[in-house]
Protein backbone atom coordinates (compact mmCIF):
# COMPACT_ATOMS: atom_id res chain seq x y z
CA UNK A 1 0.00 0.00 0.00
CA UNK A 2 1.27 3.46 -0.91
CA UNK A 3 1.95 5.55 2.24
CA UNK A 4 2.19 9.35 2.49
CA UNK A 5 3.89 11.40 5.18
CA UNK A 6 1.37 12.56 7.79
CA UNK A 7 1.09 16.14 6.44
CA UNK A 8 0.68 15.05 2.85
CA UNK A 9 -1.87 12.41 3.82
CA UNK A 10 -3.98 15.05 5.57
CA UNK A 11 -3.81 17.32 2.52
CA UNK A 12 -4.77 14.48 0.20
CA UNK A 13 -7.71 13.55 2.43
CA UNK A 14 -8.87 17.18 2.46
CA UNK A 15 -8.63 17.44 -1.31
CA UNK A 16 -10.55 14.21 -1.74
CA UNK A 17 -13.27 15.39 0.63
CA UNK A 18 -13.50 18.73 -1.17
CA UNK A 19 -13.85 16.95 -4.53
CA UNK A 20 -16.67 14.76 -3.24
CA UNK A 21 -18.40 17.82 -1.79
CA UNK A 22 -18.09 19.80 -5.05
CA UNK A 23 -19.47 16.86 -7.03
CA UNK A 24 -22.44 16.58 -4.72
CA UNK A 25 -23.00 20.33 -5.00
CA UNK A 26 -22.84 20.13 -8.81
CA UNK A 27 -25.40 17.33 -8.83
CA UNK A 28 -27.76 19.53 -6.86
CA UNK A 29 -27.33 22.39 -9.34
CA UNK A 30 -27.50 20.50 -12.62
CA UNK A 31 -30.49 22.61 -13.50
CA UNK A 32 -28.26 24.88 -15.61
CA UNK A 33 -29.94 25.44 -18.96
CA UNK A 34 -33.07 23.60 -20.10
CA UNK A 35 -34.22 21.07 -22.64
CA UNK A 36 -34.32 22.36 -26.21
CA UNK A 37 -37.77 23.21 -27.47
CA UNK A 38 -39.12 21.40 -30.57
CA UNK A 39 -38.99 24.59 -32.64
CA UNK A 40 -35.36 25.15 -31.61
CA UNK A 41 -34.43 21.63 -32.68
CA UNK A 42 -36.28 22.15 -35.95
CA UNK A 43 -34.27 25.32 -36.64
CA UNK A 44 -31.03 23.30 -36.59
CA UNK A 45 -32.44 20.17 -38.19
CA UNK A 46 -32.15 21.37 -41.80
CA UNK A 47 -30.91 18.14 -43.38
CA UNK A 48 -32.69 16.92 -46.51
CA UNK A 49 -32.45 13.24 -47.46
CA UNK A 50 -32.42 11.64 -50.93
CA UNK A 51 -35.92 10.25 -50.29
CA UNK A 52 -37.26 13.77 -49.70
CA UNK A 53 -37.29 13.58 -45.92
CA UNK A 54 -36.78 17.07 -44.51
CA UNK A 55 -37.99 18.97 -47.56
CA UNK A 56 -40.17 21.92 -46.53
CA UNK A 57 -43.28 22.90 -48.41
CA UNK A 58 -42.63 25.40 -51.17
CA UNK A 59 -41.93 25.90 -54.85
CA UNK A 60 -39.90 28.01 -57.25
CA UNK A 61 -39.61 28.41 -61.02
CA UNK A 62 -36.52 28.32 -63.19
CA UNK A 63 -37.43 31.81 -64.44
CA UNK A 64 -37.44 33.25 -60.92
CA UNK A 65 -34.34 31.24 -60.14
CA UNK A 66 -32.42 32.96 -62.95
CA UNK A 67 -32.88 36.33 -61.26
CA UNK A 68 -32.08 34.97 -57.81
CA UNK A 69 -29.03 33.12 -59.14
CA UNK A 70 -27.76 36.28 -60.82
CA UNK A 71 -28.15 38.27 -57.60
CA UNK A 72 -26.80 35.71 -55.14
CA UNK A 73 -24.64 33.16 -56.96
CA UNK A 74 -23.32 34.50 -60.26
CA UNK A 75 -20.41 36.41 -58.74
CA UNK A 76 -18.73 33.07 -58.01
CA UNK A 77 -20.49 30.56 -60.24
CA UNK A 78 -21.12 32.67 -63.36
CA UNK A 79 -24.39 33.93 -64.79
CA UNK A 80 -25.07 30.53 -66.32
CA UNK A 81 -23.55 28.34 -63.61
CA UNK A 82 -20.40 27.94 -65.70
CA UNK A 83 -18.05 28.84 -62.83
CA UNK A 84 -15.77 31.86 -62.43
CA UNK A 85 -12.02 31.55 -61.90
CA UNK A 86 -11.48 28.81 -59.29
CA UNK A 87 -15.09 28.76 -58.15
CA UNK A 88 -16.77 25.54 -59.30
CA UNK A 89 -19.06 25.23 -62.29
CA UNK A 90 -22.52 23.90 -61.51
CA UNK A 91 -23.57 23.15 -65.09
CA UNK A 92 -22.08 21.22 -67.98
CA UNK A 93 -19.66 18.33 -67.91
CA UNK A 94 -21.99 15.83 -69.57
CA UNK A 95 -20.11 12.72 -70.63
CA UNK A 96 -16.80 13.78 -69.04
CA UNK A 97 -16.71 11.52 -65.99
CA UNK A 98 -14.63 8.95 -67.86
CA UNK A 99 -12.12 11.60 -69.00
CA UNK A 100 -8.76 12.20 -67.35
CA UNK A 101 -10.02 15.58 -66.15
CA UNK A 102 -13.78 15.17 -65.56
CA UNK A 103 -16.04 18.17 -65.05
CA UNK A 104 -18.09 17.39 -61.96
CA UNK A 105 -21.25 19.47 -61.79
CA UNK A 106 -24.79 19.10 -60.48
CA UNK A 107 -25.83 17.81 -63.88
CA UNK A 108 -22.93 15.50 -64.65
CA UNK A 109 -21.91 14.11 -61.25
CA UNK A 110 -24.29 14.64 -58.34
CA UNK A 111 -26.57 11.60 -57.90
CA UNK A 112 -29.23 13.20 -55.69
CA UNK A 113 -31.05 16.49 -56.18
CA UNK A 114 -31.46 16.64 -52.40
CA UNK A 115 -27.70 17.27 -52.13
CA UNK A 116 -28.03 20.48 -54.14
CA UNK A 117 -31.11 21.66 -52.24
CA UNK A 118 -29.61 20.86 -48.83
CA UNK A 119 -26.26 22.50 -49.51
CA UNK A 120 -27.72 25.69 -50.99
CA UNK A 121 -30.24 25.97 -48.16
CA UNK A 122 -27.66 25.23 -45.48
CA UNK A 123 -24.55 27.07 -46.67
CA UNK A 124 -25.29 29.53 -49.47
CA UNK A 125 -24.89 32.27 -50.51
CA UNK A 126 -21.27 32.42 -49.45
CA UNK A 127 -20.88 34.69 -46.46
CA UNK A 128 -24.64 34.99 -45.91
CA UNK A 129 -25.74 31.41 -45.33
CA UNK A 130 -29.41 30.58 -44.71
CA UNK A 131 -30.58 34.01 -45.84
CA UNK A 132 -32.62 32.48 -48.69
CA UNK A 133 -36.23 31.51 -48.20
CA UNK A 134 -37.38 27.96 -48.98
CA UNK A 135 -39.08 29.18 -52.16
CA UNK A 136 -35.86 30.96 -53.20
CA UNK A 137 -33.91 27.71 -52.81
CA UNK A 138 -36.46 25.80 -54.89
CA UNK A 139 -36.19 28.45 -57.62
CA UNK A 140 -32.37 28.46 -57.65
CA UNK A 141 -32.23 24.66 -57.81
CA UNK A 142 -34.77 24.76 -60.66
CA UNK A 143 -32.52 27.21 -62.53
CA UNK A 144 -29.47 25.01 -62.00
CA UNK A 145 -31.44 22.07 -63.44
CA UNK A 146 -32.40 24.25 -66.42
CA UNK A 147 -28.76 25.28 -66.91
CA UNK A 148 -27.92 21.57 -67.18
CA UNK A 149 -30.67 20.99 -69.80
CA UNK A 150 -32.50 18.71 -67.37
CA UNK A 151 -35.75 20.71 -67.35
CA UNK A 152 -37.48 23.26 -69.58
CA UNK A 153 -37.46 27.00 -68.99
CA UNK A 154 -41.04 26.95 -67.65
CA UNK A 155 -40.28 24.28 -65.03
CA UNK A 156 -41.44 24.82 -61.45
CA UNK A 157 -39.76 22.75 -58.72
CA UNK A 158 -41.65 21.97 -55.52
CA UNK A 159 -41.65 19.52 -52.65
CA UNK A 160 -44.41 17.64 -54.51
CA UNK A 161 -42.49 16.93 -57.74
CA UNK A 162 -38.98 16.95 -56.25
CA UNK A 163 -38.48 13.18 -56.46
CA UNK A 164 -39.68 13.10 -60.08
CA UNK A 165 -36.51 14.83 -61.29
CA UNK A 166 -34.09 12.23 -62.69
CA UNK A 167 -30.41 12.99 -62.12
CA UNK A 168 -28.12 11.68 -64.92
CA UNK A 169 -25.61 10.13 -62.52
CA UNK A 170 -28.12 8.62 -60.08
CA UNK A 171 -26.73 5.13 -60.75
CA UNK A 172 -23.10 6.20 -60.86
CA UNK A 173 -22.28 5.49 -57.22
CA UNK A 174 -21.75 2.24 -55.34
CA UNK A 175 -21.76 1.33 -51.66
CA UNK A 176 -18.37 1.88 -50.02
CA UNK A 177 -17.45 -1.66 -48.98
CA UNK A 178 -13.70 -1.12 -48.65
CA UNK A 179 -13.78 -1.98 -44.95
CA UNK A 180 -14.85 -5.50 -45.88
CA UNK A 181 -13.14 -5.98 -49.25
CA UNK A 182 -9.87 -4.03 -49.08
CA UNK A 183 -8.83 -3.18 -45.55
CA UNK A 184 -8.01 -6.80 -44.63
CA UNK A 185 -5.43 -6.89 -47.45
CA UNK A 186 -3.41 -4.09 -45.87
CA UNK A 187 -3.73 -5.26 -42.29
CA UNK A 188 -2.29 -8.72 -42.82
CA UNK A 189 1.29 -9.64 -41.98
CA UNK A 190 3.61 -8.33 -44.71
CA UNK A 191 5.30 -10.82 -46.99
CA UNK A 192 9.03 -10.82 -46.30
CA UNK A 193 10.11 -13.69 -48.53
CA UNK A 194 10.65 -14.39 -52.25
CA UNK A 195 11.41 -10.72 -52.90
CA UNK A 196 12.74 -9.55 -56.27
CA UNK A 197 16.50 -9.29 -56.65
CA UNK A 198 16.20 -6.11 -58.69
CA UNK A 199 13.63 -3.57 -59.84
CA UNK A 200 13.19 -2.83 -63.54
CA UNK A 201 11.85 0.50 -64.83
CA UNK A 202 9.22 -0.29 -67.45
CA UNK A 203 7.78 3.15 -68.18
CA UNK A 204 8.95 6.76 -67.97
CA UNK A 205 7.00 9.96 -67.47
CA UNK A 206 8.04 11.27 -70.88
CA UNK A 207 6.43 8.27 -72.57
CA UNK A 208 3.21 8.99 -70.68
CA UNK A 209 3.34 12.57 -72.04
CA UNK A 210 3.57 14.00 -68.53
CA UNK A 211 6.85 15.82 -69.11
CA UNK A 212 7.49 15.70 -72.87
CA UNK A 213 11.10 16.24 -73.88
CA UNK A 214 12.37 18.15 -76.87
CA UNK A 215 12.56 15.01 -79.00
CA UNK A 216 8.91 14.29 -78.30
CA UNK A 217 7.98 17.85 -79.20
CA UNK A 218 9.83 17.62 -82.49
CA UNK A 219 8.04 14.40 -83.29
CA UNK A 220 4.68 16.03 -82.66
CA UNK A 221 5.62 18.96 -84.87
CA UNK A 222 6.53 16.58 -87.70
CA UNK A 223 3.13 14.91 -87.40
CA UNK A 224 1.24 18.22 -87.33
CA UNK A 225 -0.87 19.13 -90.35
CA UNK A 226 0.47 22.30 -91.94
CA UNK A 227 -2.09 24.55 -93.59
CA UNK A 228 -0.69 26.86 -96.28
CA UNK A 229 -0.68 30.49 -95.19
CA UNK A 230 -2.36 31.52 -98.45
CA UNK A 231 -5.30 29.20 -97.72
CA UNK A 232 -5.76 30.65 -94.24
CA UNK A 233 -5.54 34.21 -95.56
CA UNK A 234 -8.02 33.46 -98.32
CA UNK A 235 -10.53 32.05 -95.82
CA UNK A 236 -10.02 35.01 -93.50
CA UNK A 237 -10.58 37.47 -96.35
CA UNK A 238 -13.90 35.81 -97.15
CA UNK A 239 -15.01 36.08 -93.54
CA UNK A 240 -13.96 39.72 -93.30
CA UNK A 241 -15.94 40.48 -96.44
CA UNK A 242 -18.98 38.81 -94.90
CA UNK A 243 -18.59 40.99 -91.81
CA UNK A 244 -18.44 44.25 -93.76
CA UNK A 245 -22.15 45.04 -93.54
CA UNK A 246 -23.64 44.77 -90.05
CA UNK A 247 -27.29 44.65 -89.06
CA UNK A 248 -27.65 47.22 -86.23
CA UNK A 249 -30.80 45.59 -84.86
CA UNK A 250 -29.16 42.18 -84.81
CA UNK A 251 -26.07 43.66 -83.15
CA UNK A 252 -28.28 45.08 -80.39
CA UNK A 253 -29.89 41.67 -79.87
CA UNK A 254 -26.47 40.08 -79.80
CA UNK A 255 -25.29 42.46 -77.10
CA UNK A 256 -28.08 41.14 -74.86
CA UNK A 257 -27.16 37.53 -75.62
CA UNK A 258 -23.51 38.27 -74.89
CA UNK A 259 -24.44 38.91 -71.25
CA UNK A 260 -24.24 35.14 -70.95
CA UNK A 261 -20.59 35.31 -71.97
CA UNK A 262 -19.39 38.36 -70.01
CA UNK A 263 -18.44 36.34 -66.94
CA UNK A 264 -15.56 34.85 -68.93
CA UNK A 265 -15.00 37.02 -72.03
CA UNK A 266 -14.41 40.71 -72.74
CA UNK A 267 -14.89 42.67 -75.97
CA UNK A 268 -14.37 46.27 -76.99
CA UNK A 269 -11.75 48.83 -76.10
CA UNK A 270 -9.38 47.66 -73.37
CA UNK A 271 -10.64 44.07 -73.53
CA UNK A 272 -8.37 41.63 -71.71
CA UNK A 273 -8.14 37.89 -71.34
CA UNK A 274 -10.07 36.58 -68.36
CA UNK A 275 -11.25 33.01 -67.76
CA UNK A 276 -11.68 32.97 -71.53
CA UNK A 277 -9.82 34.99 -74.18
CA UNK A 278 -10.76 38.49 -75.27
CA UNK A 279 -12.99 38.20 -78.35
CA UNK A 280 -12.10 41.28 -80.39
CA UNK A 281 -11.62 40.17 -84.00
CA UNK A 282 -12.77 36.64 -83.27
CA UNK A 283 -14.99 36.42 -86.36
CA UNK A 284 -12.61 35.75 -89.21
CA UNK A 285 -9.63 35.36 -86.89
CA UNK A 286 -7.48 32.26 -86.75
CA UNK A 287 -8.56 29.71 -84.17
CA UNK A 288 -6.73 29.74 -80.80
CA UNK A 289 -4.40 32.66 -81.56
CA UNK A 290 -5.34 35.36 -79.03
CA UNK A 291 -2.04 36.59 -77.64
CA UNK A 292 -1.33 35.76 -74.02
CA UNK A 293 -4.16 33.26 -73.56
CA UNK A 294 -3.42 29.65 -72.74
CA UNK A 295 -5.77 27.48 -74.77
CA UNK A 296 -6.73 23.89 -74.17
CA UNK A 297 -5.10 21.31 -76.42
CA UNK A 298 -8.55 20.71 -77.91
CA UNK A 299 -8.65 24.19 -79.46
CA UNK A 300 -4.95 24.35 -80.24
CA UNK A 301 -5.46 21.23 -82.33
CA UNK A 302 -7.99 22.96 -84.61
CA UNK A 303 -6.89 24.63 -87.83
CA UNK A 304 -8.50 27.38 -89.87
CA UNK A 305 -10.42 30.47 -88.86
CA UNK A 306 -13.60 31.26 -86.98
CA UNK A 307 -15.95 31.58 -89.91
CA UNK A 308 -19.61 32.22 -89.06
CA UNK A 309 -20.43 28.56 -89.67
CA UNK A 310 -17.57 27.34 -87.48
CA UNK A 311 -18.44 29.80 -84.73
CA UNK A 312 -22.11 28.82 -84.87
CA UNK A 313 -21.25 25.14 -84.50
CA UNK A 314 -18.97 25.87 -81.57
CA UNK A 315 -21.43 28.13 -79.77
CA UNK A 316 -24.20 25.55 -80.13
CA UNK A 317 -22.15 22.73 -78.59
CA UNK A 318 -18.65 23.76 -77.41
CA UNK A 319 -17.70 20.38 -75.96
CA UNK A 320 -19.09 18.50 -78.94
CA UNK A 321 -17.21 20.71 -81.41
CA UNK A 322 -13.91 20.58 -79.51
CA UNK A 323 -13.89 17.68 -77.07
CA UNK A 324 -11.78 18.60 -74.08
CA UNK A 325 -12.25 22.36 -74.37
CA UNK A 326 -11.92 24.30 -71.11
CA UNK A 327 -15.08 26.26 -71.94
CA UNK A 328 -17.66 24.98 -69.45
CA UNK A 329 -20.64 26.84 -70.97
CA UNK A 330 -23.09 24.26 -72.33
CA UNK A 331 -23.92 26.28 -75.44
CA UNK A 332 -26.65 28.54 -76.83
CA UNK A 333 -29.96 26.78 -77.36
CA UNK A 334 -31.54 29.06 -79.98
CA UNK A 335 -30.13 29.54 -83.52
CA UNK A 336 -31.34 33.14 -83.48
CA UNK A 337 -29.25 33.82 -80.36
CA UNK A 338 -26.17 32.37 -82.06
CA UNK A 339 -26.77 34.53 -85.14
CA UNK A 340 -27.27 37.63 -83.01
CA UNK A 341 -24.18 37.18 -80.83
CA UNK A 342 -22.11 36.44 -83.95
CA UNK A 343 -23.28 39.71 -85.48
CA UNK A 344 -22.40 41.50 -82.24
CA UNK A 345 -18.90 39.98 -82.20
CA UNK A 346 -18.42 41.00 -85.84
CA UNK A 347 -18.73 44.61 -84.70
CA UNK A 348 -15.42 44.28 -82.84
CA UNK A 349 -12.82 43.91 -85.55
CA UNK A 350 -9.87 43.84 -83.15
Amino acid sequence: MLKFPKGIASAALFASSALVSSQALAEEKLGLGREALPEEIAAWDVAVRPDGTGLPEGSGSAADGEILFSDNCAACHGEFAEGVDNWPSLAGGEGTLADEDPVKTVGSYWPYLSTAWDYIHRSMPYGNAQSLSDDDVYAIVAYILYSNFLVDDDFVLSNENFLEVEMPNADGFIVDDRAETEYPQWRAEPCMSACKDSVEITMRATVLDVTPNEEGTEALEKEAVIVPADAVKEEADVVVAEAAALDPELVADGEKVFRQCKACHMVGEGAKNRVGPALNGIVGGEIATVEGFRYSSALEGLDGVWSEDALAAYLADPRGYAKGTKMSFAGLRKPEDIKAVTEYLKSFDG
